[in-house]
């Protein structure tokens, strides 16, 4: 039971005592009607601001909290996204942590949460989403790691599923719903950076050409090179192992003019640049290194690292966005397709 007095917003300006809240009683205490309520916490987008902030106030007072069971039933919707989960491998798992943490978050704003699923079968990975596709479990999903002829997008498109990816599908047969950062941008601003601070022999460390990511942010480097007429300081691949990203590094020093500043796809390949130059004597800084991501050990790394920072919670909410249009039915439209900018945080590595 709780007891509420209202205030002057509120019509009635007796003291009403109550059960458990309902939406009728948020509606018949904040003035509106039941469907404004429901907007309110379901399509908050179709509500004035200030009709919106008294319905939200309201809620908040009596602790209103949806009844997830019953509305399900009679919606036949979950208001719960899938979202599968990878063993960590090093790439990217800073990135993905902050973007499941911001798509939880975004999601729970609009009265939805993410369930988490595993892949019991690696050598099919549409296994998952057939299975939750069956039991009616979620109402859509986002995709990470895409990649081309990538067989959950072929599943869930052919199915005519809702889905969303956190990056391009890099294929003519690609997610047509995607959110993805410009990772040519990134490289482009580093590159920029260190042209401005007087490096004119400018090299990359990337990934194995298999990696579509790492071939994007490969190409903003290429350009902005070519853009500055600079000299390409020499192209090396590694995984993300710090060891062989050193053994790249080296033989980039080796060279006979070796580079005086490397733009790297990665903060893990970063970190194996800083050992090659440890091993040669060689100081960070005077040598430029920039990361990519951003991750928590850019700033730990000594000297810390100058990195390309993604705007993780940007992509979520536009994520989140596009697949309740999903959901709801939209067509198609350009809006479904977001290509946001990176930053360069810059510190002592440069």
């Amino acid at each position: 039971m709780v007891k509420i007095s209202t205030t002057s917003d509120v019509p009635d300006s007796s003291t009403v005592s109550i059960g458990p809240a309902t939406i009728e009683s948020v509606a018949a205490l904040a003035g509106v009607s039941r469907q404004t309520v429901s907007n309110a916490l379901n399509a908050p987008q179709r509500v004035r601001p200030d009709t919106l902030a008294k319905v939200l106030r309201v809620i908040d007072e009596v602790g209103y909290r949806p009844n997830r069971s019953a509305r399900s039933l009679r919606t036949q919707a979950s208001r719960l996204i899938g979202l599968q989960t990878e063993a960590p491998t090093g790439r990217g798992s800073s990135v993905l942590d902050r973007f499941l943490h911001a798509l939880s978050d975004a999601a729970r704003e609009r009265d939805h949460h993410v369930l988490l699923f595993t892949n019991a079968a690696p050598d099919d990975p549409a296994l998952g989403y057939e299975t939750l596709h069956r039991s009616a479990a979620v109402d859509g999903f986002v995709l990470t790691g895409t990649h081309v002829h990538d067989s959950r997008v072929e599943f869930l498109a052919t199915h005519a599923l809702p889905f969303v990816t956190f990056g391009r599908s890099w294929g003519d047969a690609g997610s047509p719903r995607w959110v993805d950062v410009d990772g040519a941008a990134g490289t482009a601003l580093a590159v920029e950076h260190l042209a401005a601070r007087g490096h004119r022999r400018i090299a990359f460390l990337g990934w194995p050409e298999t990696s579509e990511v790492g071939e994007d942010r490969m190409l903003g480097w290429r350009r902005q090179i070519a853009h500055h007429q600079l000299v390409e300081g020499g192209l090396e691949r590694s995984s993300e192992d710090p060891l062989d990203a050193a053994s790249a590094m080296a033989r980039l020093l080796d060279q006979d003019e070796p580079p005086t500043a490397v733009v790297c796809a990665s903060d893990s390949v970063a970190a194996g640049v800083y050992r090659a130059l440890s091993e040669r004597g060689l100081r960070v800084g005077d040598i430029g290194v920039v990361g990519f991501d951003d991750s928590p050990a850019a700033s730990l790394l000594t000297p810390a690292l100058t990195s390309v920072s993604q705007p993780i919670e940007a992509v979520a909410r536009a994520v989140f966005d596009i697949l309740i249009r999903a959901i709801d039915g939209d067509p198609i439209s350009e809006q479904d397709r977001v290509l946001l900018q990176p930053t360069l945080t810059i510190r002592d590595s440069t």
